[in-house]
């Protein structure tokens, strides 16, 4: 008989305390944060002090688990007070830090003693030496590259009991690890001191020079020229990074929305819990894929765990039209004596709109929109004011938390 001796943590991103608490609230085990120095998402929602504070007590209040990514590559000057902010991590009670650099990883265990470190995917640890020479430096964890097939997953699993990581759904950068420098050059913007403009997802034209002469490679009715690789989802195949022994299975993306936080989370979470409780019978729903569609943002594909990329995995053509969700509003409150909801308008929508409502441990319900009223009880055809508060009546309870989205 199959059994799985542990279960894999669900890691989710969380770019401010919002999302912080809505990726715990749908599932995850931990989530990882930037703090305002030290990482490499500067333009997301990143946490001061006292949002730490408050977001540590919520994940440990609900078993789960906060982790801070401090993984920017350090240049001269940049080390400038990180071993005050690693020691404040600490006190306040942050479960790990995430770190590429050895200065920083060495700063941490000077300033900070006693505050875990793991090893961000931006230093390649490709191979099971690796980890092992991580693990004799008292690294607790590795975030794998993201160049790693699932066959060296297994070989380095057999191999060193260092925690591993795995990236498993998300953006995928398509320079090695991350370590990229278009971004530097095309809009002098670090990408490894956190300012990636995201320069291989521009749209180009792409020209060859003939004696002098450019010709314009790509034609008129083709989708201009990029260099960005599709999304990952490992989302059908789960059981595989289980039995590599992927202890934490994370996903990316800390600047996106509430919308797709809480769908990606509770997807994975819904998968694992269903692998986990029974391994030899676990058979995978279609509907899984399908509502991750309804966040998918490009393409998806299963990155280097099975093959090396080919072009079919890069943006180089027109994409295959997907199902267009928009987030459209956070249930607050709801009376089951009148099924009427109070929402918060995030999107406009309004009477005669195809929704569905989605909660952390329900699969969601589809409706049509009958009635909108505003705060005053007037009747209105649309909410389309940014962050209005409306009411309206739902077909099924809801409850604080439950999220509306509606089809495009």
């Amino acid at each position: 008989m199959k059994t799985i001796t542990k279960k894999p943590e669900v890691l989710a991103p969380a770019g401010n305390l919002e999302k912080l608490k809505i990726a715990i609230r749908y599932g995850a085990d931990a989530v990882y944060i930037g703090g305002q120095a030290f990482g490499l998402r500067s333009r997301a929602g990143n946490f001061s002090y006292e949002e730490m504070i408050e977001g540590v007590a919520f994940a440990h209040q609900h078993d789960a688990k906060v982790y801070v990514a401090a993984n920017m590559v350090a240049h001269e000057g940049d080390t400038k007070g990180a071993g005050e902010f690693f020691l404040t991590l600490r006190d306040i009670g942050i479960d790990a830090v995430i770190v590429s650099d050895p200065a920083l990883i060495q700063i941490c265990f000077d300033s900070a003693p006693g505050l875990p470190v793991h090893l961000s995917t931006q230093a390649s640890a490709t191979n099971y030496k690796t980890l092992e020479f991580w693990k004799k430096r008292g690294l607790e964890r590795v975030v794998l590259a993201r160049e790693v097939s699932m066959e060296e997953i297994r070989e380095i699993g057999e191999k060193t009991d260092i925690e591993m990581e795995a990236f498993i759904h998300g953006a995928m950068c398509i320079s090695y690890s991350g370590r990229c420098t278009l971004s530097n050059h095309m809009a002098n913007r670090d990408a490894n001191r956190g300012g990636c403009a995201q320069s291989c997802r521009w749209k180009y034209d792409l020209f060859e020079m003939d004696r002098g002469v450019a010709q314009n490679l790509v034609d008129e009715d083709e989708e201009p020229f990029s260099m960005s690789a599709v999304d990952l989802s490992m989302i059908r195949y789960i059981p595989d990074m289980v039995d590599a022994g992927v202890d934490s299975l994370k996903i990316e993306g800390r600047m996106k929305s509430i919308h797709y936080v809480s769908t990606v989370a509770s997807l994975y979470r819904k998968v694992v819990d269903a692998y986990c409780a029974d391994p030899e019978n676990f058979e995978f729903d279609p509907a899984w894929e399908d509502e991750l569609w309804k966040v998918a943002q490009r393409e998806l594909s299963t990155g280097f765990f099975y093959q090396e990329p080919t072009e079919d995995e890069q943006l180089f053509g027109k994409t295959r039209k997907i199902p267009q969700y928009a987030f459209a509003a956070q249930v607050l409150a709801y009376d089951p004596e009148s099924k009427i909801a109070t929402l918060q308008q995030r999107n406009n929508f309004g009477v005669g709109d195809e929704i569905e409502f989605y909660g952390p441990s329900d699969t969601g319900f589809k409706q049509v929109v009958r009635d909108i009223w505003n705060e005053d009880g007037e009747s209105i055809d649309r909410a389309k004011n940014a962050m209005m508060t409306v009411k309206m009546v739902v077909d099924e309870p809801v409850e604080q938390f439950y999220f509306m989205r509606k089809k495009k």
